[in-house]
């Protein structure tokens, strides 16, 4: 199977008030293209991307099943799409447009996933995440805007930590997921959290960038079938 195109960063939609495609965005979206390899058996058929922001990474997934040979096609799978910034909703949906892909995913303006539950309750395939991980102080957290898309509070984990309960409730029985998480974020301690909940996890993808060392962690139930 032949690798699909990601989304173009001339065509994604950002401004001051959505956070811009980086070096965290990139990583995510080539372990996406990556993961994509393994589908042959099993293509997603309900994929969820929590923070779509820019819409860079849902772009990606969209034109990723468009392009690639045996991918289902729009009547056999859903994407959604979910950010609490009305003007990452916005950007989120201008950049689908401006790649041909609007009508693939359904936008929900929410907190995490508080919008789609319990619709989605064992259904998601592919769940996809790049929180806001940078740590903070923790009133940051609460200053709303841009700072929501980074500001993590104690080591990061403000958010992640929110929607760890909820992987197991939104994955189905051979989902999985995607989460951008750096050093200070303890992604070893995540893995083990997952673990408990009858799940494997591990790095996957790991870049050097200006500031920071980025991993990508994927988490898979334990009783998942292989591809």
């Amino acid at each position: 199977m032949s690798k699909g195109k990601i989304a173009s960063i001339k065509l994604t939609c950002y401004n001051k008030d959505v956070y811009e495609p980086s070096d965290d965005s990139f990583l995510l979206a080539d372990a996406l293209l990556e993961l994509s390899t393994s589908w042959r058996k099993g293509w997603p058929r309900i994929a969820l991307e929590i923070g779509s922001g820019s819409g860079y990474i849902i772009t990606s997934l969209a034109l990723i099943l468009q392009n690639s040979a045996g991918a289902p096609t729009r009547s056999t799978h859903q994407l959604f799409a979910t950010d609490l910034n009305p003007a990452a909703a916005a950007a989120t949906l201008e950049t689908l447009q401006a790649h041909g892909v609007a009508n693939s995913t359904d936008l929900l303006i929410t907190d995490l996933a508080s919008g789609i539950l319990p619709r989605l309750v064992g259904a998601v395939d592919l769940l996809l995440f790049n929180p806001p991980y940078v740590p903070t102080p923790e009133e940051e957290v609460e200053r709303g805007g841009i700072a929501a898309a980074w500001a993590g509070g104690w080591k990061g984990r403000r958010v992640i930590d929110r929607l760890m309960p909820l992987i197991p409730q939104l994955l189905s029985e051979s989902g999985e997921m995607l989460m951008v998480t750096v050093p200070d974020n303890d992604p070893q301690e995540l893995i083990q959290i997952m673990n408990r909940h009858g799940f494997t996890g591990m790095i996957v993808a790991e870049r050097a960038a200006d500031e920071e060392f980025l991993q990508i962690l994927h988490f898979q139930r334990r009783s998942a079938p292989s591809s």
